[in-house]
């Protein structure tokens, strides 16, 4: 019996037999001896009636105790999640962008588990109070811009997101960017995470898949421009983003992770120009990822992008990309230091008058990050033009960043370019400072 339950009948029994013992029969008084003992009997009787009553009620009680901890050790303990493997931001990023697909864990080769509905346990709950969230991303600049460069003070965007489930087989995802001169719908999707086949679909306006830098918000990017590839062959800071369906499926075997999506546009972007409604624009990604050791993994991807670029009725943009991103980062010393390095190269095809036009170009980009809120990172870009592949612009950056939290981050980038159609070169010193407030789901990684 628990000390804590037994301690009540104990006293009754120390109780009655003091008071059965000789000891307390000698001091009851001589006279009314009578009287006093039929008053002792009486006591002993409640008390042993009390003793009885109690010692019953906390026997019922610890069986029931008993019976309730049996209960409990006997029920299985809930299954364990497998734990997740290889995790490239996330294509179904989980959130906010939530990234395609999101590599699966166990053994290599089987078939992930269906990811998560957004929102958890909770999602019911965000239905109809989605998650917020506002990023602003202030840009300044000092020095000779190569030709149209930014603005010495510019509020660049200041970007809305709003988040949550739609029911339990979709959510939706909407991010609307305010600008100096517009206010523009940058992307808004419904994510359908748990199709048959494994598939996982997006439909709505969304950035494309090509390469890395293409996919990535403007917040996101670890620099403060993009490439000069980006500028030159896939379109600058819109790039192919476009109304359409995505569609990406892991494809499992024993050996690595490997995600292949499928996109199909309208075909109106910053590089294709739909002439009639049945010109549509497709886009292709295939991504391998795979962990080389405890801190380290090599994600590879190659892309294809097809369609009408506008010059005439029947003139055509085709487009191919690799890319390779080598990440370090200890796990022990996580948040103070990683290395990582990253390139993409890109070919363009593109048919206009007199001629088809063929073009190469890319960047190299190496991060290091030397303390716990410190990161500092070297670019090298070179590219041709899509329009005249005989001009060929070079540049190449040192940028230092700064993060005092999770919620802001500044960043300063030195930037020295060289355009093909120019002689003198142009530096540039820009500083940047970003800030969010609000829940804003995770980015694919």
């Amino acid at each position: 019996m628990r000390p804590y339950l037994s301690s009540v009948p104990g006293l009754l029994l120390a109780v009655s037999g003091v008071l059965a013992s000789p000891a307390a029969a000698a001091q009851s008084p001589p006279a009314g001896q009578a009287q006093a003992g039929d008053e002792i009997a009486s006591l002993r009787r409640e008390l042993a009636s009390l003793r009885d009553e109690y010692t019953s009620r906390i026997t019922a009680i610890e069986s029931r105790l008993q019976a309730l901890e049996g209960g409990r050790s006997a029920t299985a303990a809930p299954e364990a999640t497998p734990a997740p493997g290889p995790t490239p931001q996330a294509t179904a990023a989980v959130p906010a962008a939530v990234p395609a697909a999101v590599p699966a864990g166990g053994a290599m080769g089987e078939t992930p588990p269906t990811p998560p509905v957004y929102g958890g346990g909770s999602a019911s709950s965000k239905m109809f109070n989605p998650d917020m969230a506002a990023i602003g991303n202030f840009v300044g600049a000092a020095g000779k811009s190569p030709g149209g460069g930014e603005p010495s003070l510019n509020m660049q965007e200041a970007e809305l997101s709003f988040q949550a489930v739609v029911d339990p087989y979709a959510r939706a995802d909407f991010f609307v960017t305010v600008g100096p001169d517009e206010v523009a719908l940058e992307e808004g999707f419904i994510t359908f995470p748990t199709l048959p086949g494994g598939l996982l679909a997006k439909v709505g306006k969304f950035r494309d898949a090509f390469g890395k830098v293409d996919g990535m918000h403007a917040h996101v990017l670890p620099f403060i421009d993009r490439p000069l590839v980006s500028t030159n062959l896939l379109g600058g800071e819109d790039a192919l983003a476009d109304s359409g369906i995505s569609v990406a499926r892991l494809l499992p075997n024993p050996w690595l992770f490997l995600e292949a999506t499928a996109q199909v546009y309208q075909g109106n972007s910053a590089i294709f120009a739909a002439p009639t409604r049945g010109d549509l624009a497709y886009v292709g990604h295939l991504r391998a990822y795979r962990d080389l050791g405890e801190s380290t993994n090599l994600d590879l991807g190659g892309s294809f992008a097809y369609g009408h670029n506008g010059v005439t009725d029947d003139t055509t943009t085709r487009l191919w990309g690799i890319d390779a991103t080598l990440r370090w980062k200890p796990l022990r010393r996580s948040i103070y230091t990683h290395v990582l390095a990253r390139g993409e190269m890109t070919w363009s095809r593109r048919e206009q008058l007199p001629g088809a036009q063929s073009s190469v170009g890319g960047y190299g980009y190496l991060e290091y990050q030397f303390a716990r809120r410190w990161t500092s990172g070297v670019r090298y870009d070179n590219s041709e033009r899509a329009a005249d592949s005989g001009i060929r612009d070079t540049g190449g950056s040192f940028i230092l960043t700064y993060r005092p939290s999770e919620f802001s981050l500044v960043r300063a980038q030195y930037r020295r370019t060289s355009l093909g159609d120019v002689d003198e070169a142009r530096n540039e010193l820009l500083f940047q400072f970003l800030f969010a407030i609000g829940a804003h789901g995770a980015h694919p990684f």
